[in-house]
């Protein structure tokens, strides 16, 4: 899209919006009254574990096409790394969270959607919290570090939990649209319509719809679309409080492609090598941008409902449901030859003759093909076989299919003993039942000379199987307040069992089998206390044992005996808080051990793809990780305008301990030793990949009349890429800014209409951006956005 057509959609779309203001009953602010600007740190009654909270400020950071994990990016001991412009790219996001994380490999943060678990964070079929939550729907975003609550509703919650919450509907009736215009061809169209209270002013509900597009930052090819529909409803009825939560997200994306060498960045920091012209070549061709895909659809409904049973004592229950539904794409060079080409021993067909018989290449023929991985072999290079040789290449589909079904049951009885001590017992169960289903299919490329359509019938299904999988939960804690004191001390207790079941030899005891995965009694307990002469002053200090099932995505390659251990963590926090008149603020020091830690093991290295591999790699136990550090943040009211915000992150030590036992670590790869038993080269020790050891972050907010603005930095420093610790990703400095303004600074006729500019990546640096399986991907570029947003 050029810039003189973007400015005069920009028009269009601003006059349009600007008339509509002649047909408004009533002109509605325009600040999100669910997003005010208040303070990073939760102000909870004397809390025994860290956590923070975004704030509008950092909302407005973002654009609207954005993605809404890039707003946590900013709070202490958050990173969040995307490979595209906007977040469209699932493949290339990451996030970490004091050295744990959620990236292509590993799940190690749990999310939650208003409390309920999202299914996982994983590409085969879970889905973060961008698939449930439009960006301009959003709440408070709530990051528990560490020890995090008791009662999270989480399979990953090994090193704290991320709840996006969504805004809850107005009052007052209110239709809110929105357009965005930006670079890489970004649109975007909202819509909202919030019906305040009905007549029996108990009930009000809001209803959305948005679409949005971008293309890629590296060769403006990718067609990224994204469609989106949410609901939320509130009532009284029955003396029973109810929400009730609905959305279905449908989208197409093309993905972006690691880098495994040094030297690829510093060759082009910008690209990413996948490719937007088709050749003709299928080599060259693996690597076309529009057919690296990720097609998903998610659907999420809840029903919640909230009553005072007796004095003092709270029930919450809920249900839900979730469907995941898509497929990830890829395109071979070669077409497998499983019995369509006769008695031909060749098992990947190349080229054919024009009656379709497999060729060889010409006998010592050398490739000059030297892009990708390196250069070719003679086997996919057209100059070695003979004239009228036709390419052949496939077009590999893996789908994906998710169903959850779950209800929790919260209670809470709150009682006084004495004159001095209030007693709060917290009790609740969680049960979810999951299916995961996945099977791969390949499609022949009609004509490779032309472009990538394919052939609807599957020439081969390589795989099928299926993953049904129930997790139970149970939880207790008792929380005591004495005087300035508080303590808590809990209990809680996973059970899951995960089963695979293999649609093609059901029958077969080796593929076919389940797996109990039950934790032990885990403990978690603190205590804070509030001095009565230090006014704002809270001290807090926490400890928690976390637990993460067996995923199915590790019983795709694993048979029965070679199942790993469940993932385990201990988390100890303390710190202090300090809410001001004008100063707000944080320090906590946390320190963390990691046990059983999944090593993914990626199926995609510098020198190609195995588009055989039947799963996205494999998981070995590689030992555990101790990470520990110290975190700080703080908001500064300078006036009624102004307002600073400072976070540093120090992360002394975050490194790979290895099991302690040294067969096992030679078994699981990450020990090598030579044929006298002596150790050559090991891991254990090394700085896990990925994880900054500082990270700093400075922002300014300024709102005053009908003007806002704010510009915000962040350094992160450097980063180890792989596991022995020979590649680092460099240092950098992010900016953000944002400037905003209302009509009425124009024209009292346009004082229900909001312009903004939002502009990522300020100074246009060039960075390593997300880590994963040995691989970064490269930093998108400056991206500039453009929002006209009016109420009626």
């Amino acid at each position: 899209m050029n810039t003189i057509w973007k400015a005069g959609l920009l028009a269009s779309v601003s006059m349009g919006l600007a008339l509509g203001t002649a047909f408004a009953d009533d002109a509605v602010e325009t600040n999100e009254e669910a997003r005010e600007l208040e303070t990073i740190v939760v102000l909870g009654a004397q809390q025994t574990y860290s956590s923070a909270e975004t704030t509008e400020a950092m909302a407005l950071q973002q654009s609207p096409v954005t993605s809404i994990l890039a707003q946590i990016d900013n709070l202490p001991g958050v990173q969040v790394q995307e490979g595209d412009a906007f977040g469209f790219d699932d493949w290339s996001t990451g996030v970490a969270v004091r050295g744990f994380q959620n990236n292509l490999g590993e799940q190690q943060v749990g999310i939650t959607i208003d409390g309920l678990p999202n299914g996982g964070s994983n590409y085969g079929g879970g889905a973060k919290a961008n698939r449930f939550i439009d960006t301009q729907n959003a709440g408070t975003i709530e990051v528990s570090q560490g020890t995090a609550d008791i009662a999270a509703r989480s399979n990953d919650a090994l090193g704290g939990t991320l709840n996006f919450t969504t805004q809850n509907p107005l009052d007052e009736r209110r239709v809110r649209v929105s357009a965005s215009l930006g670079d890489f061809d970004s649109q975007r169209f909202y819509g909202r319509y919030d019906s305040g209270f009905l007549a029996d002013n108990k009930t009000k509900f809001w209803v959305s719809l948005s679409t949005q597009s971008a293309t890629d930052h590296v060769t403006q090819t990718a067609d990224n679309t994204r469609d989106h529909f949410a609901a939320k409803l509130q009532t009284e009825q029955f003396g029973i409080d109810w929400t009730a939560y609905a959305s279905y997200d449908d989208t197409w994306e093309n993905n972006y492609q690691r880098l495994f060498s040094p030297d690829d960045f510093a060759a082009n920091p910008n690209s990413d090598q996948l490719t937007g012209e088709w050749t003709g070549i299928p080599y060259i061709d693996q690597l076309y941008r529009k057919a690296w895909g990720t097609l998903r659809e998610n659907s999420l409904i809840y029903l919640k409902g909230e009553k005072e049973l007796f004095e003092g004592v709270n029930l919450e229950a809920g249900v839900y449901r979730h469907d995941n539904d898509g497929r990830g794409d890829w395109v071979p060079q070669y077409v497998v030859n499983v019995g369509q080409f006769g008695t031909s021993t060749i098992p990947l067909v190349s080229f054919v003759d024009p009656a379709g018989t497999p060729l060889a290449p010409t006998a010592g023929c050398v490739s000059s093909i030297t892009f990708p991985y390196g250069g070719a072999s003679s086997e996919y290079d057209p100059a070695c076989f003979p004239a009228g040789s036709v390419a052949l290449q496939s077009y590999r589909h893996t789908h994906y299919q998710k169903e959850r079904t779950g209800a929790y049951v919260d209670l809470d009885w709150n009682t006084q003993i004495g004159e001095n001590i209030d007693n709060t017992v917290r009790g609740g169960v969680w049960y979810e039942d999951a299916t995961r289903y996945e099977y791969r299919d390949w499609h022949q490329v009609n004509d490779t000379r032309v472009g990538p359509e394919y052939d609807a019938r599957a020439y081969w299904v390589q795989y099928s199987r299926e993953f049904p999988q129930s997790t139970f939960k149970w939880y207790i804690e008792d929380v005591v307040k004495v005087s300035d004191f508080s303590f808590r001390l809990g209990m809680k207790q996973f059970s899951n069992e995960i089963e695979r079941v293999d649609k093609f030899t059901p029958n077969d005891p080796a593929l076919n089998f389940s797996v109990s995965t039950d934790s032990d009694v885990l403990f978690s307990g603190g205590a804070a206390w509030t001095p009565s002469a230090m006014p704002g002053v809270e001290m807090f200090a926490g400890y928690a044992e976390n637990f993460k099932a067996i995923p199915d995505t590790v019983l795709e390659v694993l048979a029965p005996g070679g199942t790993p251990d469940p993932e385990t963590s201990e988390n100890i926090e303390v710190g202090v808080r300090y809410v001001g008149d004008r100063l707000r603020g944080s320090a906590v020091y946390f320190d963390s051990t990691f046990d059983n830690r999944l090593l993914a093991i990626a199926n995609q290295t510098v020198n190609g793809i195995d588009y055989l591999e039947a799963s996205n790699g494999g998981y070995v136990n590689g030992g555990g990780i101790e990470s520990s550090g110290f975190e700080f943040s703080g908001e500064y009211l300078v006036n009624d305008a102004l307002s600073l915000f400072a976070s540093y992150t120090s992360i002394s030590d975050a490194t790979i301990l290895g099991s302690g036992v040294v067969s096992q670590d030679v078994a699981t790869g990450i020990t090598q030793i030579d044929n006298a038993g002596n150790i050559t080269s090991t891991i254990v020790g090394n700085d896990v990949p990925g994880i900054a050891k500082n990270m700093a972050v400075l922002s300014a907010d300024y709102r005053e009349g009908n003007f806002f603005a704010g510009l915000s930095t962040k350094w992160v420093d450097d980063r180890f890429v792989d596991l022995a610790n020979t590649w680092t990703a460099e240092s950098y400095y992010d900016a953000d800014l944002y400037a905003g303004v209302s009509g009425s600074a124009l024209s009292d006729d346009l004082s229900n209409v909001e312009f903004r500019l939002t502009v990522n990546n300020l100074f246009d640096g060039d960075w390593l951006g997300g880590i994963s399986g040995g691989g970064a991907w490269v930093s998108a570029p400056r991206t500039v956005v453009f929002t006209v947003t009016a109420d009626f």
